[in-house]
């Protein structure tokens, strides 16, 4: 699970408007922070994730793909229409697409 926290331009009038760039903003910044840990992941053989994405560009894009399709399992709106989003993305994900991690 990541959390992101994203906050719009006040100086938009349209409330509709920061709420939709706020929410954007947050899930952004919730994928960066699970890609963060997902990079660190140790697999097996000793290497980490970031360094198999190094060697392994189609590795690299699915794990992308992965990450855009995280579960956003709570929106929370802040009084300036800010919003916390907390993604999930479930092991057996990662473990699909063939990586082997160390427990």
């Amino acid at each position: 699970m990541a959390i992101g926290i994203g906050a719009a331009d006040p100086s938009i009038e349209n409330k509709t408007q920061r709420l939709a760039m706020s929410r954007s903003a947050a899930i952004v910044q919730a994928q960066y922070e699970m890609l963060t840990i997902i990079k660190g992941v140790t697999l097996t053989g000793g290497i980490t994730v970031a360094q198999a994405m190094e060697a392994d560009s189609l590795l690299a894009s699915k794990i992308d793909a992965e990450l855009k399709g995280a579960e956003i399992v709570k929106t929370e709106w802040t009084k300036d229409d800010g919003c916390m989003i907390t993604l999930k993305l479930p092991k057996k994900r990662l473990k699909a697409m063939g990586l082997k991690m160390i427990k």
